[in-house]
């Protein structure tokens, strides 16, 4: 199958600052893609271009078939975006809030099963401004699927939350993407990139220095001859955190 991706050598320019310098890649349909780099790297100008909320000064760009260019309406069809804040209308439900992203498709979807696919299914009722940070997040993300995206863009979508909700996210993640859906993850969570992704562009000054995946791009660094001051422990606080306190949510 053709990549659900393509992108060949991508420009955007703010003034005098180039923000994306002539990239290129592909995500293979099915996989987990993160696009990693420093605040600054481009990484939010590219993923704004592939969702057609951004023009593009050269270079081309395919999504799900589509010419981003030609026919932004026509990405948008086709992709769901969760946003790292995103803004609900206030005094809705959570089940009328997806009802409501919904509608603004024409479509009439099972609300109760997206909740459930995300783990909301009982907060159904409850008013979507009442809902925790985790909660939020989860209700963005199953707004994103309403029109059954081919491809969904999480937008550092564990910031802020604690490591119960984190993990249990992952494997929504994870769960999404047995589902057929292709996942675009930006995060700052290596750690994060590291388990979910197949592969990782790492985006620095506008370039992509390096792409591949995790394990073989630390293989790489190892073979060059790294080496850490401090051997790397087998497990860290977070799991420590985990353990004393169980995997389960913690709904409030």
């Amino acid at each position: 199958m053709p990549p659900i991706v393509q992108v060949a050598d991508l420009r955007k320019r703010y003034g005098e600052i180039e923000a994306v310098r002539g990239i290129s890649f592909d995500v293979q349909q099915g996989e987990v893609f993160g696009m990693l780099g420093p605040n600054g790297a481009g990484k939010t100008t590219t993923v704004e271009i592939l969702e057609g909320l951004r023009k593009a000064d050269s270079g081309s760009a395919r999504v799900a078939g589509v010419d981003v260019f030609a026919d932004p309406s026509g990405v948008k069809q086709r992709i769901g975006v969760q946003l790292q804040a995103s803004a609900f209308p206030e005094h809705l439900t959570a089940r009328e809030t997806v009802d409501f992203f919904a509608a603004c498709y024409d479509l009439d979807v099972d609300a109760i099963g997206l909740l459930r696919a995300v783990e909301l299914d009982e907060r159904a009722g409850q008013l979507q401004e009442r809902l925790s940070g985790g909660q939020r997040q989860r209700l963005s993300i199953a707004t994103a699927l309403v029109n059954s995206p081919q491809v969904l863009f999480l937008d550092e979508p564990t910031t802020g939350l604690d490591p119960q909700a984190r993990r249990n996210l992952w494997g929504l993640i994870q769960s999404i993407r047995r589902g057929g859906t292709t996942v675009f993850l930006t995060t700052h969570y290596l750690d994060e990139a590291e388990v979910l992704c197949d592969r990782v562009a790492i985006m620095d000054q506008g370039r992509i220095v390096a792409m591949d995946p995790p394990r073989k791009l630390i293989g790489d660094l190892l073979a060059r001859g790294f080496t850490k001051p401090v051997a790397q422990q087998q497990a860290s606080l977070e799991d420590v955190f985990l353990d004393l306190t169980g995997h389960e949510l913690r709904e409030a």
